[in-house]
């Protein structure tokens, strides 16, 4: 994507290899090649989540001590929005790897933490979720050396092909959640790639079936009853802004797809009296009002990133006023790449006319892609949290959501 066009801008500190950007725009031209026709299809894009393992990319977050790249926040989450501005399935895939990474981080000890990034980066895992705390329906029952899992456990995206699951299960006795890391292909784990929504077909985000799963204690990342801490929470702002970066690399992508066809492919209006649709003065107006949708959502992207990883880097020293102030952080880039994706992925069609609806350019997969992943969590919640914040100075309180 032309970069006249689309703000990137570097991180602060960046400490991944100089390459990660250049990597990630090549995979993304490759992916962006197939992306319709897959996205038609949907399924399991094995071959193409082969080709994120094979860039190198899996261990882009995984600390230098590790044996990964150590890169910082910013950096990531520019990689996933490039991967998103081609092919959002497979960015939210790729970055959901990273939000399973960054769990290890925040809740594993020290043995654990070096145990699984260490493997991670030895055998190139691909990480998968099946922590979804609204879905209590996967139980812990106490055994001799850990816990018993049994259960169903919906919406794990990357499930499908992955070789290692974040797990939250539901201890009855404590009345709390316990969270765990397994191997896929354990004994009595099976996944149900039964996703069927209209977009974001490719995200592997099926059913994860639980039958007599032995968990040892080895693998409890965090124990029932055990408090959270400021640090454990960041993990939910890891993910909200990772699901920000995916609007807005669906908003960037529609963007270009829209310019391009509006220069190249456009007819101008018959009353507008200019040969070509670029040069009408309304279609200008129109891609300004979209511009500046769009920039806003980049600027404050990139500036709860940059917090994140202040924050992230803290370790056990951050505060609980820290983690709220990057929570609001993220809620405002949050609902603004939310606007910014939906509201630009309708409207193209508006610019570019009834031609471009034909389905071998498949534009209306930006709006499809984003109109189901927005709705993740209510975006009128994070307006709330906002209010509150902007009224009395309150930052939200921790959730799996805010």
């Amino acid at each position: 994507m032309s970069a006249a066009f689309i703000y990137a801008p570097a991180p602060r500190t960046p400490a991944a290899p100089p390459d990660a950007i250049a990597v990630a725009t090549a995979l993304a031209a490759r992916l962006a090649a197939t992306a319709n026709e897959r996205d038609r299809a949907g399924g399991h894009a094995a071959e193409q989540r082969d080709w994120i393992r094979e860039s190198g990319l899996l261990t882009l977050s995984i600390p230098a001590q590790f044996g990964g790249q150590g890169a910082a926040w910013p950096l990531v989450y520019q990689v996933i929005r490039i991967l998103a501005r081609a092919d959002s399935a497979l960015a939210h895939v790729f970055g959901f790897h990273h939000l399973q990474l960054a769990g290890l981080q925040l809740y594993g000890s020290a043995q654990q933490q070096r145990r699984l990034l260490t493997l991670t980066v030895d055998e190139g895992l691909f990480w998968g979720n099946a922590l979804n705390p609204l879905d209590k329906r996967v139980t812990a029952t106490d055994s001799a050396d850990g816990f018993i899992l049994d259960g169903i456990k919906s919406f794990s995206s990357g499930s499908v092909g992955s070789d290692w699951l974040t797990v939250s299960a539901w201890h009855a006795p404590t009345q709390t959640a316990l969270i765990a890391a397994l191997p896929t292909r354990q004994p009595g784990i099976s996944v149900q790639p039964d996703w069927d929504a209209f977009g974001q077909r490719q995200t592997d985000s099926g059913n994860v079936h639980f039958e007599n799963v032995v968990l040892p204690a080895a693998l409890v990342l965090q124990a029932p009853a055990q408090a959270a801490t400021p640090q454990a929470t960041v993990r939910s702002q890891i993910a909200q802004l990772i699901m920000a970066n995916l609007y807005l690399g669906i908003a960037e992508g529609a963007f270009e797809a829209a310019r391009n066809y509006t220069s190249e492919q456009a007819k101008a209006w018959f009353a507008s009296g200019v040969a070509q649709a670029a040069d009408d003065p309304l279609v200008q107006h129109r891609y300004g009002q979209l511009w500046l949708l769009l920039r806003p959502a980049q600027v404050l992207a990139d500036l709860a990133a940059r917090e994140l990883d202040t924050v992230f880097r803290k370790g056990a020293l951050v505060t609980a006023q820290e983690r709220g102030l990057l929570a609001v952080a993220v809620a405002e880039a949050k609902v603004l790449s939310h606007k910014a994706g939906l509201d630009i992925s309708s409207q193209l069609f508006e610019l570019t006319g009834a031609r471009s609806t034909s389905a071998q350019f498949g534009f209306d997969r930006y709006w499809r892609n984003v109109r189901v992943h927005t709705l993740h969590d209510p975006v009128d919640y994070k307006l709330r949290d906002l209010g509150r914040y902007a009224l009395s100075g309150t930052v939200p309180e921790p959730t799996a959501y805010s």
